[in-house]
C-alpha cells in the first residue's frame, strides 16, 4: 500500500518577528521586483555577510514561509524531491524540503549551492526557468509552482574552484544580488545593535576585522566576517576580555596556522 506522508503545516515555517536587517544597497527592492515577477534570485558573497539574514528578512517582509537547505557534498536529488519510506508495515511518500516549499507556496533557500553535487543542482533547472515545475519522477508527477513560490540560492565566489563553481547552465536562471561586508560605520552600528557592546569597542572590533580582511590571500582564505564580530561583541558583554574574546571568536575560528594565529592575536592586542 502506498500513501502520502502528512504534507508539512506551512505556518510552521513563517517568521512572525521582524529580522534585524540593515540594507547595504538597493538589495531588498530588487528582490521584491524579482520575486513579483516570479524570478529565481542568486546572492553572492562572502561568508557571514548577512546572506542568511537577508533571506529571513524578505521572508518576513513578503509573508511567505521560509525553507533553507544547508547544501553538502552528500545532498542527493531525493533529498530535496522527496522519497519513498516504509513505516508501520505501510509505504510512505515524503516529500524534501524543496517540494514542501513549492506546495505551500513559499520561499526555498538552497544555501552554498555549490556544495551540492552537480548532478542535484539539476533538479533546480526546470524551477528556475518559464516552466517553474519539479518533475516528481519516483511519483510520475510534474508538480508546478504557485505564484507565490520562490526559489533563491547563495554562494561564496571566494571559494570558487574547478570542481566547485556554478555551471553557466544554472547561475544564468538567476537575477544574482551582489553582498559584501557593510562599509565601517554601518558595520559598527550592527555590532551595537545585535549584541549591545558599546560604542567605542565595536569601532575597535570593526578596525580589527579590516586588518584581517586585508590577510586575505596572505594565508588567510577569509578574514573576519561581521557574524564572528557579533560573536565576538557578545562575549564582551557577557565579561570576556576583548583580546580573549577576538581570539576565541575570530582568530581560532579563522585559521589554525600557529604563525597566523600569532598574527592575528597580534593585532586585537595592538587595539585593546
Amino acid at each position: 500500500m502506498h500513501a502520502t506522508a502528512k504534507a508539512i503545516k506551512p505556518e510552521e515555517h513563517f517568521i512572525d518577528q521582524e529580522p534585524y536587517y540593515e540594507p547595504v544597497g538597493d538589495e531588498i527592492e530588487v528582490f521584491a521586483a524579482a520575486y513579483r515577477n516570479r524570478l529565481p534570485i542568486l546572492l553572492k558573497g562572502p561568508t557571514g555577510c548577512g546572506k542568511t539574514r537577508f533571506m529571513e528578512h524578505m521572508a518576513w517582509r513578503l509573508q511567505r514561509p521560509l525553507i533553507t537547505v544547508s547544501c553538502h557534498d552528500d545532498l542527493t536529488s531525493s533529498d530535496l524531491v522527496g522519497r519513498y519510506l516504509v513505516k508501520g508495515g505501510e509505504t510512505l511518500w515524503v516529500d524534501g524540503p524543496l517540494a514542501r516549499a513549492v506546495r505551500a507556496g513559499g520561499i526555498c533557500y538552497l544555501d552554498e549551492i555549490v556544495e551540492a553535487r552537480k548532478d542535484t543542482t539539476v533538479v533546480i533547472h526546470p524551477l528556475a526557468d518559464d516552466r517553474r515545475a519539479l518533475p516528481m519522477e519516483k511519483l510520475g508527477e510534474l508538480l508546478e509552482a504557485p505564484d507565490a513560490f520562490c526559489l533563491a540560492m547563495s554562494y561564496n565566489p571566494g571559494y570558487q574552484s574547478v570542481l566547485k563553481d556554478l555551471k553557466q547552465s544554472t547561475r544564468q536562471r538567476f537575477v544574482a544580488l551582489e553582498f559584501d561586508y557593510p562599509n565601517a560605520a554601518l558595520e559598527q552600528r550592527i555590532l551595537e545593535r545585535e549584541s549591545g557592546v558599546e560604542e567605542g569597542v565595536a569601532r575597535q572590533l570593526v578596525r580589527f576585522a579590516h586588518m584581517t580582511r586585508n590577510l586575505k590571500g596572505q594565508g588567510l582564505d577569509e578574514g573576519a566576517s561581521t557574524r564572528l564580530l557579533v560573536h565576538a561583541a557578545k562575549l564582551i558583554v557577557s565579561g570576556v576580555t576583548p583580546v580573549v574574546a577576538c581570539r576565541a571568536a575570530i582568530a581560532q575560528a579563522l585559521t589554525d596556522d600557529a604563525e597566523l594565529l600569532t598574527a592575528v592575536n597580534e593585532l586585537s592586542a595592538s587595539l585593546f
